[in-house]
């Protein structure tokens, strides 16, 4: 949901992810390929979606996960810079620091080489250091580096 920034999007890609896996005659996996698997196939949904769409809107309205963070601002700031990045950076961060994947993971999920990962990775953290760093400057963060 937060890569694609649109709860129904992401619950349909979901469930068309798992019926694709399901139904697909592949040889036994083990639970990291599996997931692998599943991650490639809902990352090329999304991409085909966003290719048939043309525009990457996200929604302001969706909901914060519970917590009880004592810095709420911080959070909203660092939600506000997420959604200024691109799908494909979204994506990049999302699956390195909070689901933890590798870089190997990580390119076997989006089709990338591993070194690529590692560059759009370095890209994608500066890039939001620096939306962050604006923000916080009063400078518009609108403006992508």
């Amino acid at each position: 949901m937060r890569v694609s920034g649109e709860r129904e999007l992401a619950e349909d890609l979901l469930q068309e992810a798992y019926c694709r896996l399901l139904t697909a005659r592949l040889a036994a996996m083990d639970e990291d390929q599996s997931r692998s698997y599943l991650f490639r196939i809902a990352t090329n949904l999304l991409h085909d979606w966003w290719r048939r769409h043309r525009e990457y809107p996200l929604r302001d309205d969706l909901p914060e996960a519970e917590s009880s963070d004592p810095h709420p601002d911080l959070k909203i700031e660092m939600r506000q810079a997420f959604q200024r990045l691109k799908g494909r950076e979204r994506q990049l961060l999302w699956l390195a620091y909070v689901e933890g994947s590798s870089h190997k993971e990580i390119a076997d999920c989006t089709g990338l080489k591993a070194g690529s990962v590692r560059l759009l990775l370095f890209r994608a953290r500066r890039k939001l250091a620096d939306l962050i760093h604006r923000s916080r400057r009063g400078l518009d963060p609108r403006v992508h580096v």
